[in-house]
């Protein structure tokens, strides 16, 4: 079996209810379908979102990289040869959505290839895995219907909110009216998108202590590196490392600088097999992670639920699933179902996330 062709398909998707935070707002998913074809017939495919403001890729970057540069290179090799494969994508420096969508395609076809889930190849742990949803800039009140919605519409118990770049009492506020009107056993964590210094975090936590929160990520900028190493050693909570760790070289020097204590992976950056490096170097080290969403498409957020139900150690936390339901549609053929706060894996061969070809034809843009 050897890669025959690779395809960098833009397309382009209102959402219907914008999500807006520290370092951007999403108002159109205008991503990249990667496909990548084998010379015997099978077909791998995966979602490439990208994100300017987090990690500087574009629509028409992802697509020249892999157009011009990755697809000359690993057209010809066989995909069983991972390292090989990897090889390649590490010859050039950043580029991580691209180089995280080759992979998971990669993985989805060698999957349809040897007619296994690819969660069994990763692991198999579960069958499933608990969903937190996240919540984005607008007033506390109607954070807080749009919390009891999803809580009662889906049964989801965990929540992220968007914190950062705008006044601490709005935060502050949204934090105690999420609280009372949530009751004690819903969770909720924070996520600043580097939209603090590390001292408006220190008095944020300050002003919210007794609420419960379970963790803060993102607070400030990684750069800040003795700011976040004193945050870090006088939170109450844990420092979570989201934008700052897309690689695990940069998990290591993370952990390593003491600018966090847990650590975000996102198959969309990763992949499956980067995100099983840093798995396998957070475990080793004893530090907690969660499985991240860059605000996916149910395809990203299906290879999302593959990788993290595939290891115990990424269902000890709910992972952020949900937010394709802000979507007026997607590309997926079967949507995802979130029943009891849940999303369950695919006992197909592959990731699972096979796409409606109408669909893409109709939100394809070339």
């Amino acid at each position: 079996m050897k890669i025959q062709r690779i395809e960098a398909i833009p397309y382009s998707i209102p959402y219907a209810h914008p999500l807006k935070f520290a370092s951007g707002e999403v108002t159109d998913a205008e991503h990249v379908l990667v496909r990548i074809h084998s010379d015997d017939g099978h077909i791998g495919e995966a979602d490439a979102p990208p994100r300017p403001y987090t990690y500087g890729e574009t629509q028409d970057s992802i697509m020249s990289i892999i157009d011009k540069v990755f697809s000359p290179q690993l057209i010809g090799l066989d995909p069983l040869d991972r390292g090989k494969v990897h090889e390649v994508l590490d010859r050039t420096i950043h580029n991580q959505v691209a180089k995280g969508a080759i992979d998971i395609a990669l993985w989805d076809l060698l999957g349809k290839a040897l007619g296994t889930p690819v969660h069994k190849l990763l692991g198999g742990y579960a069958d499933s895995m608990r969903v937190s949803h996240m919540l984005g800039f607008r007033p506390a009140e109607e954070l807080l219907e749009e919390a009891l919605r999803f809580g009662e519409d889906y049964g989801i118990t965990t929540f992220k909110l968007k914190v950062g770049r705008r006044p601490l009492a709005l935060d502050i506020e949204a934090c105690h009216v999420l609280r009372a009107g949530l009751g004690d056993d819903v969770e909720i964590y924070l996520d600043a998108n580097r939209g603090w210094t590390a001292n408006e975090a220190l008095e944020v936590l300050r002003r919210t202590e007794g609420l419960g929160l379970t963790k803060l990520e993102e607070p400030c900028d990684a750069k800040e590196a003795m700011s976040r190493r004193r945050l870090v050693e006088k939170s109450p909570i844990p420092i979570v490392g989201d934008e700052s760790v897309p690689t695990a070289g940069d998990v290591s020097r993370e952990l390593l600088a003491g600018g966090s204590n847990a650590i975000c992976i996102k198959t969309a950056r990763s992949g499956f097999t980067e995100a099983g490096q840093i798995l396998g170097l957070c475990a080793g080290l004893g530090v907690d992670v969660t499985m991240g969403n860059q605000i996916d498409t149910q395809i990203g957020s299906l290879a999302t639920v593959t990788f993290g139900a595939a290891h115990e150690a990424t269902t000890r936390s709910a992972g952020e699933l949900s937010n394709f339901l802000d979507m007026s549609d997607d590309l997926i053929a079967e949507p995802i179902r979130i029943s009891g706060g849940r999303i369950s894996v695919r006992n197909v061969p592959g990731v699972g996330a096979g796409i409606d070809e109408d669909k893409l034809a109709r939100y394809r843009q070339n």
